[in-house]
C-alpha cells in the first residue's frame, strides 16, 4: 500500500507540470528573459561594471563557462560604456518597464502553481521590488567568484539562492503562502540549478565554441535560449515540486488547495 501510495503522489506531481504546461512556461520564461531581463541587466552591468565583460560575466558564471566558450560568449556582448553612452533616459525607463513585465509572468507562475487567483494590477510594486531584488542576487553571484573558492562559493551561493528564491515567492504571492510551505520548493529550486549548472558545463561549454564556429552569434544566442529554457523549468518545477512534497511528505495535513490568506 505504500509503494502504491508513493506512485500514486509521483502521478499527481507529472500530472500537476502537464496543467501548468510547464515546458511551455520555461519556453516563456526564456523568451520573456533574453527580451526583457536581459537589456535591464546590461544597462545595470554599464552602470556598475564587472570588469570588461560586464552583463557576460553574470551569463559565463551562471551557465559555469571557461576558457574559449567564455571568451566566444563575452565577445557578443557591447562594452559597458557603449551602452552607457547610447541608452537614453527614456529608454532605460523602458527597459525597466519590460523587466517588470518579466517579473509579472514569474508571479502568475507561482500563482498557477499554488491555485491562488491573480493578484490585482496596483501590486505591480511588488513585481519592481522583486526585479531589484533579483539584480541584486545576480550582482552578489559575480562578486562571490572573486571572493570565494571551492566549496566556500557553493556554500554561500546556495545559501544566498535559497534565501532569495524563499523569499521571492512569499513576496510575489503577498503573503498568502506560509513561510514553511514555501522552504522545500527554494530549496529545490537550488538543487534543479547546481544539477543545470553542471549540465551547462559538460555540455554547453563545448557546445558554445562548436555553435560560434558554425553559426556565429546566432549560434550563441540559441546555446543561451536553450539554458534560459532550462533555468524557467527548474524555478517553476522546483517550486511545483515544493509544494507536492508539503503535501504528501513533509506537511502531510496541509490541504491540497491551499487557501490564500487576505
Amino acid at each position: 500500500m505504500r509503494r502504491l501510495e508513493r506512485r500514486l503522489a509521483a502521478l499527481v506531481l507529472v500530472r500537476r507540470g502537464r496543467d501548468l504546461e510547464l515546458m511551455h512556461r520555461a519556453l516563456g520564461f526564456a523568451t520573456l528573459s533574453l527580451v526583457t531581463l536581459a537589456p535591464l541587466l546590461i544597462v545595470v552591468a554599464a552602470v556598475a561594471p564587472l570588469g570588461e565583460g560586464g552583463f557576460a560575466y553574470w551569463l559565463v558564471d551562471g551557465m559555469g563557462l571557461s576558457g574559449r566558450s567564455a571568451q566566444v560568449l563575452t565577445d557578443i556582448i557591447s562594452p559597458p560604456v557603449r551602452v552607457v553612452s547610447t541608452t537614453s533616459a527614456w529608454g532605460g525607463v523602458l527597459v525597466a518597464v519590460f523587466g517588470v513585465s518579466f517579473a509579472g509572468s514569474v508571479q502568475n507562475g507561482y500563482e498557477r502553481i499554488w491555485g491562488l487567483p491573480p493578484g490585482p494590477w496596483h501590486r505591480v510594486w511588488r513585481q519592481a521590488t522583486w526585479l531589484a531584488g533579483l539584480t541584486a542576487y545576480l550582482y552578489q553571484e559575480v562578486i562571490n567568484r572573486y571572493q570565494f573558492d571551492g566549496w566556500e562559493r557553493v556554500t554561500v551561493s546556495a545559501g544566498t539562492g535559497v534565501l532569495f528564491f524563499w523569499w521571492g515567492q512569499h513576496f510575489l504571492l503577498g503573503g498568502q503562502i506560509r513561510w514553511r510551505h514555501l522552504l522545500p520548493g527554494a530549496i529545490a529550486t537550488m538543487v534543479g540549478l547546481g544539477g543545470l549548472r553542471v549540465f551547462s558545463t559538460l555540455v554547453f561549454t563545448p557546445l558554445i565554441v562548436d555553435n560560434a564556429l558554425s553559426y556565429g552569434a546566432v549560434g550563441i544566442v540559441l546555446v543561451v535560449e536553450s539554458w534560459l529554457t532550462g533555468v524557467g523549468f527548474v524555478v517553476y518545477g522546483g517550486a511545483m515540486f515544493g509544494r507536492w512534497f508539503c503535501e504528501h511528505h513533509w506537511i502531510p495535513h496541509v490541504p491540497h488547495h491551499v487557501p490564500h490568506r487576505r
